[in-house]
């Protein structure tokens, strides 16, 4: 589990500002789509919401364990 860690952490270390934006985007959809079940206005821009999250979360993924995964900084 150490190894793990230590290689996200390395793999963050070499995010790019472009990086940090999808990460917040992914960070702050995720929080509309746990706050729309208890807001109403959300709710009718849930499937919006799941895609802007969905999306940015794979580019998150993508670069964190296959483009850097592994790469000193």
């Amino acid at each position: 589990m150490k190894r793990f860690i230590d290689r996200a952490l390395n793999a963050a270390k070499l995010y790019n500002v472009w990086d940090y934006g999808w990460l917040k985007v992914t960070l702050i959809s995720f929080g509309i789509i746990v706050g729309a079940y208890f807001a109403p206005f959300f709710v009718q821009f849930i499937v919006i919401v799941w895609a802007v999250f969905v999306l940015s979360y794979l580019w998150i993924m993508y670069k964190t364990f296959f483009k850097y995964w592994g790469k000193k900084q």
